[in-house]
């Protein structure tokens, strides 16, 4: 199911904060708005790819705060496994104190609505979504299970977004902050393709 330039599917789910403390009643919409959003889902807590993308994730979380944009993960598991986990060291397979909540879809009802389940094991693939202020989701991928997430391009999708809504100018393959980008006209191309074109 492709997303990508229509409104984030809202939810309400239990949730484990930054500060540790458990909710029943978050909601995305309220906790979100007007702010950009990078949800992501991993399949399941205590497994194996999973515990390195949300360290990643963490280790990144300040990178994400200075572009203004909130993380959020979501997995099947309940809260408690979410605590659990957190609580277990990470040379034992643990992840230790994560910055941004942990969202439990026990019910399964948010990775169906985000069209990222399994078909046979009905866990969540590794689905990642950037989120515009507004709430319209502006990029999505999914890795299936083997495959872990490189958190350093959701960043650099994050910083296309930014200079497209601050310039006008689309950014073009492989591009990177401080390279060039692409007035988006006939000329705009043309001058890019002669100047750059070695560079892509």
């Amino acid at each position: 199911m492709i997303l990508v330039s229509k409104k984030a599917p809202n939810f309400t789910a239990s949730a484990i904060l930054k500060n540790g403390v458990i909710i029943n009643d978050f909601n995305f919409k309220e906790y979100t708005h007007r702010k950009t959003v990078v949800l992501f889902f991993w399949p399941m807590d205590f497994t194996f790819v999973c515990p390195s993308e949300i360290i990643a994730f963490n280790k990144l979380y300040d990178e994400f705060k200075k572009r203004n944009v909130c993380i959020i993960g979501v997995s099947i598991d309940s809260v408690y496994t979410h605590n659990a986990w957190q609580n277990t060291k990470i040379q034992e397979g643990g992840i230790g104190k994560i910055k941004f909540p942990m969202i439990s879809d026990i019910t399964k009802k948010i990775q169906q609505s985000y069209g990222i389940e399994h078909e046979e094991l009905k866990i969540a693939l590794r689905a990642s979504f950037v989120i515009d202020s507004s709430g319209i989701i502006r990029h999505q991928s999914v890795n299936d299970l083997p495959i872990g997430r490189n958190i350093k391009e959701i960043i650099r999708i994050i910083d296309a977004l930014k200079i497209y809504a601050k310039y006008g100018e689309v950014c073009p393959a492989n591009w990177e902050p401080g390279k060039k980008t692409i007035q988006a006209n006939p000329n705009g191309i043309k001058k890019y393709l002669t100047q750059s074109f070695q560079e892509i």
